[in-house]
């Protein structure tokens, strides 16, 4: 039996829903709801070291380097959906935030037995992406202590990459690797270690406050709009044009015409419409301005 694992406040029992399974449905959720609520709070002090995290992330894609999630199981999963939510909402590369899974893709759907225990081949794994000191990494594991991720954080300081943890546990092995260390205690869950709960609701939180806040910092939001957003389908082309709309008030007619013109980028036509210039000398202010929108509205300084 490991003891390490059992002094772990995610591994204690809660007190709170001892008699949880003699319950009914409304009752057993409840108890859950209860517990749920306090997420939120205990985020709100972290919220200093979650934005030098942040700002770490924006300064590694300033220098062009990239973001990479590493996990196992629901943390590995957690990572991948929010690495795979950047590029339909933000227009940015796949490869500029990943995610990595112990045991590969299939441990996306399926448990890949022991695939968590080897730090060799967290290392390997984060190795293949030819990691480089301009990327960051941030490691996710609810306990603070999952060899396969502790492995991938030696290999990204090795490489001089920026390093980040995030864990559901004080004082972890992984806060020790980390830069800067994200620690989102939430005490024991309603079911015993079964961190995809409270665990996994505050990770997921945290990783979209992350990935926002860089994406807003980086000039993809304008307002509060997603501007960088890639019109891939029906609904994102009817998003795309309702944006450029409330941004800018013009004419059904007109937002078609330059939505068109524009080649479906909505930066462009926000511009164009407001700053009233054409699609060469709208793109060439977005340029000038690092794709921040206010900045290429208001043209030369």
């Amino acid at each position: 039996m490991n003891h390490m694992l059992n002094s772990l406040l995610t591994e204690q029992p809660n007190p709170q829903t001892d008699h949880i399974d003699e319950l009914p449905s409304a009752e057993i959720m409840e108890l859950i709801n209860r517990e749920d609520q306090r997420i939120a709070e205990l985020i709100q002090p972290l919220i200093p070291v979650i934005a030098r995290a942040a700002d770490r992330i924006v300064e590694a894609f300033q220098s062009g380097g990239r973001l990479f999630y590493v996990g196992a199981g629901t943390s590995g999963r957690l990572g991948i959906l929010d690495a795979s939510e950047c590029p339909p909402t933000y227009g940015t590369p796949p490869s500029m935030v990943q995610g990595i899974i112990a045991g590969g893709f299939r441990a996306v759907k399926d448990p890949v037995e022991g695939a968590e225990d080897s730090e060799s081949q967290g290392a390997s794994d984060l190795s293949e992406h030819g990691l480089n000191k301009n990327d960051v990494v941030v490691g996710i594991a609810a306990s603070g202590r999952t060899p396969y991720v502790i492995g991938a954080m030696r290999y990204a300081r090795e490489k001089g990459a920026g390093v980040i943890s995030l864990s559901n546990n004080a004082g972890t092995p992984m806060t020790l690797l980390a830069d800067v260390s994200i620690e989102a205690v939430m005490g024991p869950e309603v079911v015993m270690g079964s961190t995809r709960m409270k665990a996994g609701s505050a990770q997921k939180m945290i990783l979209n406050m992350l990935t926002t806040t860089a994406m807003i910092r980086l000039g993809k939001v304008y307002r509060n709009f997603m501007v960088d957003l890639n019109p891939s389908n029906e609904k994102l082309v009817h998003r795309a044009k309702r944006m450029i709309q409330l941004a800018t008030g013009a004419s059904e007619s007109d937002i078609e015409q330059t939505f068109t013109a524009a080649g479906g980028h909505v930066k462009t036509a926000i511009v164009m419409l407001m700053a009233d210039v054409n699609v060469l000398e709208a793109r060439r202010r977005l340029e000038q301005a690092d794709g921040f929108v206010r900045t290429a509205i208001a043209g030369p300084s």
